[in-house]
């Protein structure tokens, strides 16, 4: 955080805390639990006797959560450039729910702190939770017009991900994806907890998932073979493949023993119309033992190893390892609508479900089900979500699963 921006933080929690104080004498409502950053670099909290604060580190917003029962509930009320009130915990809530590539939604979020029945409000039926489906179609969620945003004035806060969208004093930016590793993105989940005073299940969420994908990662760091296996994560676009360089992704591959492909390969883009380009990306895929095809596709299910190897211009497989192996992925598995890919939340909020598949990418064993990767070079196709999947209370929190770590 920079030094202004600390400077201003403090300079609010000294006003109002002043406030919460003589509130605290006359018997005000009290922050009993917290949560404390541990991972996440993007966002910070800060407490006070009846009031919190979040600081956005992405958007440079703050947001003042006021407890609902304090006298300053009632009287202060902020909507600025750089600052916004609430008041806490929210009676309901609404999300952006309309289709962008890698913005990342919150419902396994909000059903692993057990709010999911709280959000009453979507902008499209784009869902990548089943259970989430269930409400919509029971008329327990409600469709809002995205381009209208005096339509959310009637919840309590509207969380979204696209942050260059107009924005009216309710909304809250949700933006794990600005986060460099699994962990830090998962971590958001406090930040959601925050606004619903449910710090204690959003650390205790957190903590089962950290300690289940800290013990993964150690297990795949001692095994044996002799040499890591050389993962690309590649994606093509109008005729040109490029290597993917999220940061996060290429800590997938190193928690999951492998290794990515060469730093010192600095050519952004190939293009398969170049010879000379075709004939270099040829050659780096022949070193190259897994492939994680990243290249976006209108209906998922139709994609398959032929697209590939069609996209990727390639006559002679012999030289590549990954194809011999079977061993060509996508991240699409699970899937609702052809649009909504759960790698955007599932995924997010529960990473150590994508490290146990990136494990048996790497190093496989057969004895293992993927939950988010689909393996296309044996065929492997996708799961349609639907609301007839959902078999959980959704009253009632989700637990995170847990994979087995040996």
């Amino acid at each position: 955080m920079s030094s202004s921006s600390s400077c201003w933080v403090k300079i609010l929690l000294s006003v109002v805390g002043l406030v919460t104080c003589l509130e605290g004498v006359n018997g005000g409502v009290r922050v009993s639990n917290t949560s404390k950053i541990e991972e996440a670099v993007n966002f910070h909290l800060y407490y006070g006797q009846t009031f919190k604060v979040i600081k956005n580190a992405v958007d440079g917003k703050s947001y003042l959560l006021i407890q609902n029962k304090s006298r300053m509930a009632t009287r202060t009320r902020y909507c600025a450039s750089r600052i916004k009130s609430f008041v806490i915990p929210l009676s309901n809530f609404s999300a952006d729910t309309h289709f962008f590539p890698d913005i990342i939604w919150c419902y396994w979020i909000c059903f692993l702190l057990g709010i999911l029945e709280s959000m009453k409000g979507i902008t499209s039926n784009n869902l990548a939770s089943e259970c989430a489906l269930k409400l919509y179609e029971r008329g327990e969620t409600e469709m809002i017009n995205r381009n209208d945003p005096q339509q959310f004035a009637q919840f309590s806060a509207h969380f979204v991900s696209d942050t260059d969208q107009s924005q009216a004093c309710n909304f809250a930016n949700f933006v794990p994806f600005g986060e460099d590793n699994p962990l830090q993105r998962a971590e958001w989940i406090k930040f959601l907890g925050v606004f619903a005073n449910l710090e204690s299940r959003a650390n205790q969420v957190f903590d089962t998932v950290r300690q289940n994908y800290l013990c993964l990662a150690k297990v795949a760091a001692n095994k044996t073979n002799s040499f890591k296996p050389i993962v690309a994560w590649m994606e093509y676009y109008n005729g040109i493949w490029s290597f993917t360089k999220e940061t996060y992704k290429l800590k997938y591959v190193e928690d999951a023993g492998g290794e990515n492909i060469d730093n010192s390969i600095n050519k952004i883009t190939y293009n398969v119309s170049n010879p000379d380009d075709l004939d270099e990306l040829h050659a780096i895929l022949c070193t190259v033992d897994v492939v994680i095809d990243e290249t976006f596709a209108l209906d998922p299910a139709e994609y398959n190893q032929s697209t590939f190897l069609q996209n990727v211009n390639v006559e002679d497989k012999s030289c590549f390892a990954f194809l011999t192996n079977q061993s060509l992925w996508r991240y699409d598995k699970r899937v609702q609508n052809s649009t909504a890919l759960d790698w955007f939340d599932g995924a997010v909020s529960q990473p150590q479900l994508v490290l146990a598949d990136l494990i048996e990418a790497l190093f496989p064993t057969g004895n293992y089900t993927t939950t988010y990767f689909r393996n296309i070079a044996k065929g492997e196709g996708i799961i349609s979500i639907g609301a007839n999947m959902c078999d959980r209370d959704t009253s009632n929190p989700m637990d995170p699963t847990t994979i087995a770590c040996q």
